[in-house]
């Protein structure tokens, strides 16, 4: 364990102190939530990611010792355990290389080699690979193992054999493996070439290469894709004749009368077993390292996208569009109650359309409208366009194009049907897309964030390591945000640290058999929540209807009483926290003496920070930080767009490659990674993140393909050529 613990901490440059408290905080049960926001002195003030990453790391590296337990046992149990393997076995730092160790010692399925030494003939392989100098020749040495009743009729057939046990132990060799690997990851190159005559979205790869090294992982998953529909040929080369060098420097001894013979079964061993071989683990490792770099760029857009600003207490209506079924709509209230719905059919005629707006406009003025959400998917252009003149007739309204990716996973599933038992599936997606609005992150941890669409190749990722990450995601911004425990649903609740699903559903039914709840101390009370869970979810919970101020804030109960502690240090109260007057708390802490005043109150110094930050502004939500979302009022089109444009959008996605920017035209367009900085970047999550408005200036348009083509380094010269134009 000592060892894991001085690994961790040199790989996160971490004290090892610090590494072995994240560890023993773990081990007992606690959350990265729970230890990143409240155990600050134990961990140095590591963040959500740096604990994560420690936790990955942790558990990787425990799975490493306890496998290589497993081999070492087992080679012994087989009686071939040496000092020497011993020795690899505890060296080896990654699981492929304790698996070539172990891999000459595990139970085979009937091979052409294991078949030879059933015929007796392994002593011969062993006396030909020794190669003595002054030994005979392979035949010599055969003749001796002609035994017609084991099948061995003449000496080609025992050097056939001895030949296939030599080319096994040649792809069995941990030594040469390991040399072949590290040659193909500097040597190596992968090409592809068309398997099949038709033109397809792969038609890039069709004659394509790229060394090992440079590869990046949106073509590996590219290319595997491409490969399994059958479009592509895929392969890892390395030039043979080096392969072939190094394999001789191992079995090899020039002169040796069995030199020739050895050499031979070295190049049957390589081309037939061990090049397939190295050549899938080495395809298994850039799929590996491609898919952990696709799910950490759908991690970094998913906070974001969470994370976006609310529109708070602002009565919404909700637009899911739609051509034969007609366009769904549902108006919910600031808490997003279902105040009214209705099926509107502007797309199937003028006629239909004004109807649609009158209708649509008696609802925005019954129930005093001020903003409408447009799910994005099929009809939303035609939609948009009905919005622009509905909204002429109501002043003071605006719109507001909303990603509609999952709403219709949502719609189908047993959660909303359980949430909205009277309404139509149509409906519910309405009602999700105007809720979607108010608050994206509460409405969008009801749907699989792989339905979310802000990722590239999700579908190919590995479900149960992608299906972690993303959870992760999704329990650091609700707990970065907060709960609110008289209105949350069940499906927020599941993710503050410390709750199941099963709890946060008790929590609701004691809310609604019970009333609202008064303090926080209350969800004690519900069923089969501890105190070990109260200690992990309390500091998240906030209760707005509390006697204590404190039960709104991020200030977690076994603070109170340094809470109250530091006030009266300071000269302040509690009534002074709910009348919001400690705007002088830091200067005040801070002529006690910041050390002084923690010592006094019996917390760490980032303890104290937290606290002070919590009660000058208590009930604060972190995302009012960021910039509100843009509202629209006019529409255009994508024959609108001419090139040189300069227009402000919205990062809706980051991938590999670029960033996909929304212009307002129902049609994203692409800024390529060389079109996003002046300075070179190696990702543009380094510059961008989904949810960023952004200056772009067009670049082109492809109205068939329906392709535009934007640049974000390019908008800030045409704006000043622009401006310098309006001042001549």
């Amino acid at each position: 364990m000592d060892n894991i613990i001085k690994t961790i901490a040199k790989e996160i440059g971490k004290p090892e102190q610090a590494v072995q408290n994240v560890v023993t905080l773990l081990d007992e049960g606690n959350t990265i939530p729970f230890i990143a926001r409240y155990r600050k002195e134990a961990h140095g003030a590591m963040d959500d990611t740096a604990l994560r990453k420690l936790e990955d790391r942790l558990k990787y590296l425990r799975n490493l010792e306890e496998r290589k337990q497993e081999v070492l046992h087992s080679i012994e149990s087989q009686g071939k355990l040496t000092p020497e393997l011993e020795q690899a076995v505890a060296a080896a730092l990654t699981l492929a290389e304790v698996e070539d160790i172990y891999r000459p010692y595990k139970q085979k399925r009937r091979t052409r080699a294991t078949i030879a030494k059933e015929k007796g003939l392994e002593p011969l392989a062993e006396a030909l690979l020794a190669q003595p100098m002054d030994g005979p020749a392979p035949e010599e040495l055969a003749a001796g193992f002609i035994d017609p009743e084991k099948g061995v009729e003449t000496v080609e057939d025992a050097l056939a054999g001895a030949s296939d046990i030599i080319a096994e132990q040649v792809s069995d060799s941990a030594d040469l493996r390991k040399e072949l690997k590290t040659l193909i990851r500097r040597q190596g190159t992968v090409r592809s070439v068309q398997a099949k005559e038709e033109d397809s979205v792969y038609a890039t790869y069709y004659d394509f290469s790229q060394p090992v090294s440079r590869i990046q992982g949106h073509q590996v998953l590219a290319l595997n894709r491409g490969e399994k529909e059958e479009f592509l040929k895929v392969s890892v080369e390395l030039d043979r004749d080096t392969a072939l060098a190094a394999a001789d420097r191992l079995f090899v001894k020039p002169g040796a009368p069995a030199a020739g013979f050895v050499s031979n079964a070295v190049r049957d061993g390589y081309d037939r077993l061990l090049q397939p071989s190295v050549e899938n683990e080495i395809r298994g490792e850039l799929t590996d390292t491609a898919a952990e770099g696709a799910i950490h760029n759908f991690s970094l857009n998913l906070k974001p996208l969470l994370m976006q600003p609310p529109v708070k207490g602002k009565v919404t209506m909700g637009l899911d569009p739609g051509y034969r079924m007609g366009c769904k709509v549902a108006v919910v209230d600031g808490t997003g109650k279902v105040l009214d719905t209705a099926v509107v059919y502007p797309t199937h005629g003028d006629r239909q359309k004004q109807e649609a707006i009158a209708k649509l406009g008696a609802m925005i003025r019954k129930h005093h409208v001020e903003h409408i959400a447009i799910g994005n998917g099929t009809a939303s252009r035609e939609t948009e366009q009905m919005t622009v003149e509905l909204i002429r007739g109501c002043p003071g309204v605006s719109y507001m194009i909303v990603n509609e990716a999952g709403a219709s996973v949502y719609s189908a599933s047993p959660l909303a049907a359980q949430e909205f038992p009277q309404f139509d599936v149509n409906l519910r997606s309405a009602v999700s897309i105007a809720r979607r609005l108010q608050d994206p992150l509460a409405e969008l941890v009801k749907i699989d964030p792989k339905a979310i669409g802000v990722g590239q190749y999700q579908h190919d990722m590995p479900v149960k390591r992608l299906d972690e990450s993303l959870d992760a995601v999704v329990e650091d911004c609700v707990n970065a945000v907060g709960v609110d425990l008289n209105t949350a649903s069940p499906s927020l609740l599941q993710h503050v640290s410390g709750l199941t699903s099963a709890t946060a559903k008790n929590i609701v039914a004691y809310r609604e058999e019970n009333g609202a709840y008064t303090s926080r101390k209350q969800v004690m009370k519900v069923p089969k929540l501890g105190p070990k869970a109260y200690e992990q979810c309390a500091g998240f919970l906030r209760v707005p209807e509390s006697r204590n101020i404190l039960d709104n804030t991020g200030v977690h109960p076994e603070s109170y009483e340094a809470t109250e502690k530091l006030l009266g240090l300071c000269g302040y109260t509690m009534e002074d926290v709910k009348n919001g007057e400690l705007t002088l708390l830091p200067e005040k802490v801070k002529l006690y003496g910041e050390e002084k005043a923690a010592q006094a109150c019996g917390v760490g110094l980032p303890t104290l920070r937290d606290i002070i930050k919590e009660l000058q502004k208590p009930g604060r939500d972190p995302r009012d930080a960021l910039p509100p979302p843009v509202f629209r009022t006019d529409v255009l089109d994508l024959k609108d767009l001419k090139p040189g444009m300069v227009m402000t959008g919205t990062v809706r996605n980051v991938i590999d490659f670029g960033a996909f920017v929304d212009i307002g035209v129902h049609q994203d367009g692409l800024v390529h990674i060389s079109e996003i900085a002046d300075r070179f970047i190696k990702h543009p999550s380094e510059v961008l993140s989904v949810g960023d408005d952004v200056k772009v200036v067009v670049l082109g348009v492809d109205p068939v393909k329906k392709r535009i083509s934007l640049s974000i380094k390019q908008a800030g010269k045409a704006s000043a050529e622009k401006n310098a134009n309006a001042k001549a």
